[in-house]
């Protein structure tokens, strides 16, 4: 996931920032009012529990995809804080690279949008885009998706406890809100949020140094918030021109509109210094080196080495734990592996897209 950019002012009251690396001075978390603590999420109960048991086993399941080799997790590995790790780009069902840097899910519902370019608005939206991506999953159409669902008995009852109160659950509303109740408890609360809590013992000297380099430098314009990123579009490239336009203009792919012309999302910096390859290419190897082209191409600042490690030590204390138990693959559930070869699985879901057609007859 990329360090994208803080495009607007510097706060006000921060000082130099290779004045302030050496000082001693406590931030108060009461003056960070540009950023919120994030907490770890309720454990859910009755059919929103049921949702999310449903949303993992999908979200695991690679018969999701055309040749069943590629699930939500093989591009977003929650083992390696769901990306693709040392990958700049993820490689799809047909061995095709993508056209981007596969992004971390870990904390994306706390995103105003998702993908690079914002085009889809929810986690929801999101989740169905991938399966029916040539270059990803290459599932042909939702018709296929339902049809493999509904060969297998154990989904079959999994939907109907999770939505009770529809005649057919089996619909893909249902199956990209069962994968966005899932992802929507992929949360990593970290030492950051308990030092905005008040334990000003939470960070360390060094990543304290390293948080008022943050806001000296012009950070927190962009990356703020409770996901430190997530909330903006922003230009990559305000002064100087990013390199390499031509080959990904950001939002003007989608909209076609000058003035989203190498404009994307900010990403989030939870869980960053673990999330690279980074910036939307995966063409920058190191967390040293973004934060560094982050200050000469946003902030118009040639950080010293020192200010740049500074940096660094203060996004180590973004880094939470990865949910063991929560992120759990299913083990003798619907997403387990088939037996049996390709040809019989298809085979299963022409019978059940035959049946289903005569149901509907």
């Amino acid at each position: 996931m990329a360090v994208l950019a803080c495009t607007l002012t510097m706060l006000t009251g921060c000082r130099g920032a290779s004045k302030n690396a050496q000082s001693s001075d406590e931030i108060s978390p009461g003056q960070l009012f540009m950023f919120s603590p994030l907490t770890s999420p309720n454990p859910a109960t009755g059919v929103a529990a049921l949702r999310v048991d449903l949303g993992r086993s999908l979200y695991y399941d690679r018969h999701l995809s055309e040749n069943a080799s590629i699930s939500c997790n093989s591009c977003h590995d929650l083992a390696n804080y769901g990306v693709d790790p040392g990958n700049a780009v993820s490689t799809g069902h047909n061995k095709l690279p993508g056209g981007r840097n596969s992004p971390t899910v870990y904390n994306a519902g706390l995103q105003f949008v998702q993908f690079w370019d914002g085009r889809a608005a929810t986690l929801a939206a999101q989740a169905s885009g991938p399966m029916m991506n040539p270059v990803e999953m290459g599932m042909s159409g939702p018709d296929t998706v339902l049809a493999y669902l509904r060969s297998r008995p154990a989904y079959m009852r999994q939907f109907k406890e999770a939505y009770p109160a529809l005649k057919d659950p089996v619909v893909m509303d249902n199956v990209t809100d069962a994968i966005a109740a899932f992802e929507s408890g992929l949360l990593t609360p970290a030492r950051w949020d308990k030092y905005l809590e008040g334990d000003v013992n939470a960070l360390s000297d060094e990543e304290k140094k390293g948080l008022r380099v943050y806001l000296d430098a012009g950070c927190a314009a962009c990356h703020a918030g409770k996901g430190l990123g997530g909330n903006s579009y922003q230009k990559l490239g305000v002064y100087r021109d990013w390199p390499d336009q031509q080959k990904d203009p950001g939002r003007f792919t989608l909209t076609g509109e000058a003035r989203d012309r190498m404009y994307f999302k900010v990403p989030l910096l939870r869980n960053v210094d673990r999330t690279g390859p980074w910036f939307h290419d995966g063409q920058v190897q190191t967390i040293q080196e973004a934060v560094r082209l982050m200050g000469e191409y946003q902030t118009g600042r040639k950080l010293s080495d020192a200010d740049v490690n500074l940096i660094v030590s203060f996004l180590h204390s973004l880094t939470g734990d990865i949910p063991q138990q929560y992120i759990q693959a299913p083990s003798d559930t619907a997403s387990a592996p088939e037996s049996g070869d390709r040809h019989g699985r298809l085979h299963k879901i022409h019978h059940a897209m035959q049946s289903s057609a005569q149901e509907g007859e």
